[in-house]
């Protein structure tokens, strides 16, 4: 396990990111459930920072949010208190975008398509459409009642609420019934949206492109 994690981060880390969308539903509706949520989240940073060490970007960088994003975690899971997740929030946002970047710099880094390459495709997606979840929720902590939806619409949006409005808005799907209303966080999603239509269009579609014009001289 631990040769594969080295040789393939990103597939590991993918792995990890969908087990969490699964899990994290069982983790919100109580006291112990966060505590595993945060502790979960420390789990899913140390991925993120192992699948982007060898990567074309400055790991001090990725060091240094990660570390007072683990800190906050660490003591929500202590305390099972909600008070400093806005603060840990916005690291992680900054920590997931930094990881998307370094991953889109390690697969546009070449010409040469291997198969962790391809496993990063969906990691960075999913690092991507996690930012922007929890960049949703540092803007519901400084602007209440940014988001609603068909129920319960007068609380503020959990964070599985806002993780599928992410990856709703990211795949162009728009599927969720978790909208923006006041006007900056309408801007982030429209931001997203710009963001899923052109990870489709100048990453996906060139590792598309490479992949089959690789096989076509192997054929030939």
């Amino acid at each position: 396990m631990f040769r594969d994690a080295h040789r393939e981060p990103s597939a590991i880390l993918l792995a990890a990111q969908l087990v969490a969308v699964l899990a994290y539903p069982f983790m919100e509706d109580s006291d112990v459930g966060r505590a595993l949520f945060s502790l979960f989240g420390i789990a899913i940073l140390g991925l993120v920072m192992l699948a982007v060490r060898d990567l074309p970007a400055k790991t001090w960088i990725g060091v240094a949010l990660a570390v007072p994003a683990t800190v906050l975690l660490v003591i929500q899971a202590v305390t099972a208190d909600d008070a400093l997740l806005p603060y840990s929030s916005a690291i992680e946002a900054a920590l997931y975008f930094y990881a998307a970047g370094a991953l889109i710099a390690y697969m546009l880094a070449d010409h040469v398509i291997t198969r962790d390459e391809l496993f990063a495709v969906g990691a960075t997606f999913t690092l991507v459409a996690w930012a922007f979840a929890y960049t949703y929720t540092v803007c519901q902590a400084i602007d209440p009642g940014s988001f609603i939806a068909a129920v319960d619409p007068a609380d503020d949006r959990s964070w599985m609420e806002l993780l599928f409005l992410s990856f709703t808005t990211l795949s162009s799907t728009g599927l969720s019934d978790v909208v923006p209303v006041r006007p900056f966080a309408r801007s982030l999603v429209m931001l997203e949206q710009l963001a899923g239509l052109a990870y489709v269009a100048m990453v996906v579609s060139r590792l598309v492109g490479l992949l089959i014009s690789g096989r076509q001289e192997k054929a030939g």
